[in-house]
């Protein structure tokens, strides 16, 4: 038997119900934030995540599924969202219309890691993209979005908690305190973030290997490195999510796990789903329209992953949506009962009623039984003395009760069946 492949996961009927309940959720309060919805391509050329990403992160290095095609260009299924972003906002000009551009997407990312709760190498994420801004109050509206969605949802006990990398200048200052201090405790850290201090220090900080993590608690502090406009630019950021009443934590430590970010960054974590606790992170990436397109554009955003945000919704008890069972299960004895029935049934889901007819030729016991099982909330059930008069027995399935219907009359049959919901 061929199996899913490891890593990847099936979302069957008894629980897709969830992500679409999520997903509305999400898309209403995009519409609340006037974030607009783009999709764009699973694949894209390799070099866009080469230099989009960085080729010093984890990601590029070992995570990405890269394939040669039949004119041997090399492609790559998207491990993230906002390279491909960005550069559909380069390649149509977006950045001539008006800004800023803000954006949202719901979107399958792939990633070769080892498979456990919260971490898949196919995973669902949701993200937004803010695009021509370089204001903090752009900064303070995107993680004001993902606050709404996680108080919607009412997810509790997240903590936001927020650093900034500064500008590229900072970045150098910062990166040679690092060099010095890592290449000082080299023999403790790992193969990978011995590579590392040689291209990017900096991304020793976010080695998750112990040792590392160790002797990456008592390495400079970015924070003690910005220049004064990328400072001003922290400390408004930071009084505009006071006014809009979220708390945060400032933690230098953070630095995120991809090379196009600068100044804001920020997760959201939950102490309920483990290890793999960041449900939400994001940044601010205003080199990136330079790398990709050059161009000048400020840019940020964050990316959310469905399935931890799912599992930390259920470890909470929250309420995931229900499953909408049909409203009306349409049974039928014989050939021409089963004609009518289809026909009912059209003029029913016209009227937008969900209705269900017997497909399989069951017995009329075996389609209540079906129906039942379903979870249809009535049926009806058409035979000779139905379809002469014109009229039937409506059945509560719940309730067992009886309502006199014409058949010809589907707008009452449906103001019927609407009012009991």
């Amino acid at each position: 038997m061929i199996k899913m492949p490891r890593g990847t996961k099936d979302i069957l009927p008894d629980e897709s119900y969830k992500w679409q309940y999520v997903e509305d959720v999400i898309k209403g309060v995009c519409r609340d934030f006037n974030f607009k919805e783009i999709r764009f391509p699973t694949f894209e050329h390799t070099e866009l995540f080469q230099r989009g990403v960085g080729d010093t992160t984890d990601v590029v290095q070992k995570e990405m599924y890269t394939f040669s095609d039949k004119d041997n260009r090399s492609l790559t299924l998207r491990p993230e969202g906002t390279a491909g972003v960005m550069r559909s906002f380069v390649e149509h000009g977006l950045y001539g219309g008006a800004l800023p551009l803000k954006l949202f997407y719901l979107i399958s990312c792939f990633r070769y890691e080892k498979p456990q709760a919260g971490r898949l190498r196919e995973f669902h994420q949701f993200g937004v993209e803010l695009l021509g801004s370089p204001s903090p109050a752009s900064d303070a509206e995107v993680i004001s979005l993902a606050n709404a969605i996680f108080t919607r949802l009412g997810v509790r006990d997240l903590h936001l908690i927020i650093n900034s990398l500064g500008c590229r200048d900072c970045r150098k200052e910062h990166s040679k305190a690092l060099k010095a201090y890592f290449t000082a405790h080299k023999d403790g850290l790992c193969d990978t973030c011995r590579e590392r201090l040689e291209k990017n220090p900096m991304r020793i900080i976010d080695c998750k290997n112990e040792s590392c993590k160790e002797i990456a608690k008592d390495a400079p502090s970015i924070l003690d490195y910005i220049c004064g406009e990328c400072s001003d630019h922290f400390e408004e950021t930071k009084r505009h999510l006071t006014a809009a009443g979220i708390d945060f934590t400032v933690d230098p430590t953070i630095v995120r796990g991809l090379d196009y970010y600068s100044k804001t960054v920020f997760e959201f974590v939950s102490g309920d789903i483990g290890a793999q606790s960041t449900v939400c992170g994001g940044g601010r990436y205003d080199y990136l329209a330079r790398e990709l397109g050059d161009i000048d554009c400020a840019g940020l955003g964050f990316a959310m992953g469905l399935e931890r945000l799912l599992l930390v919704m259920e470890a909470q008890g929250l309420y995931v949506g229900e499953d909408r069972p049909c409203d009306v299960y349409i049974a039928s004895m014989g050939s021409e009962a089963s004609v009518y029935a289809s026909g009912l049934a059209a003029k029913m889901r016209a009227a937008g009623i969900s209705a269900e007819t017997d497909l399989m030729k069951k017995s009329l016991k075996a389609q209540m039984k079906y129906a039942d099982r379903q979870g249809a909330r009535f049926s009806v059930v058409i035979g000779e003395s139905e379809m002469e008069t014109g009229r039937a027995q409506l059945k509560n399935m719940a309730t067992g009760e009886k309502t006199d219907i014409d058949l010809n009359d589907v707008t009452a049959v449906s103001a019927v069946i609407k009012e009991a919901k």
